[in-house]
């Protein structure tokens, strides 16, 4: 029969042994991950929002657009996101529209961007989308994440279509919520009659392997 010591000696042998084989899995996932980083100049991002103004018979969106917008992705070898590795963050204060008057109104009243310069997503899955990710084509998914907005954060579901080209990807992204679901408030200014409770984000991305 084995004595203690010997017996203490095979286990903690085993758990070391089980230990660097996970440390060597683990490792093997990371280094096959596919990260794709935003290419800005080739990027967009926009909110659009259906108003009613003074003196037109119909009703027009208001769109804001910026191309300030940081971040990437990350997948590991089995195509599954890596959560702490894909962000992407909005600059608020680069948002503009037609209206001057529009953009400072939203950015002092509705955004409080003095004290929430960004919008962040965080995505935490991808829905649909197979993998290997092909060298060409197009496919359509959904894209799973946390959108922070102000001091609240929200689970939202992004209706995603990606186009393959090699080592780029090219991103188009739509949501939609309410002025509500953020605790925002809904502009009112004399020029406009009325605003529809929804937001309306999208995205057009150029992503580059890393």
């Amino acid at each position: 029969m084995l004595s203690r010591g010997r017996k203490a000696l095979i286990v903690l042998a085993a758990v070391g042994v089980v230990g660097c084989l996970l440390a060597a899995a683990y490792g093997q996932t990371l280094r096959a991950s596919l990260r794709y980083g935003v290419v800005a100049e080739r990027s967009e991002a926009r909110y659009r929002v259906r108003e009613q103004l003074v003196g037109f018979d119909f009703p027009t969106d208001a769109v804001g657009v910026t191309r300030a917008i940081p971040g990437g992705i990350a997948l590991d070898d089995q195509g599954r996101l890596h959560p702490g590795d894909s962000r992407f963050t909005v600059d608020l204060r680069e948002l503009k529209s037609d209206k001057d008057r529009r953009d400072s109104y939203i950015r002092r009243n509705t955004l409080e961007t003095d004290r929430y310069p960004t919008v962040v997503f965080a995505p935490v899955e991808v829905r649909g989308l197979r993998f290997p990710l092909p060298a060409s084509g197009t496919a359509t998914f959904e894209l799973v994440g946390d959108l922070t907005v102000r001091d609240a954060t929200r689970r939202v579901t992004w209706q995603a279509t990606a186009s393959f080209n090699g080592p780029e990807v090219e991103l188009r992204a739509r949501t939609t919520f309410r002025f509500e679901d953020f605790g925002l408030r809904v502009p009112r200014v004399s020029v406009v009659l009325s605003v529809a409770d929804d937001i309306r984000l999208e995205v057009d991305l150029l992503l580059r392997r890393t």
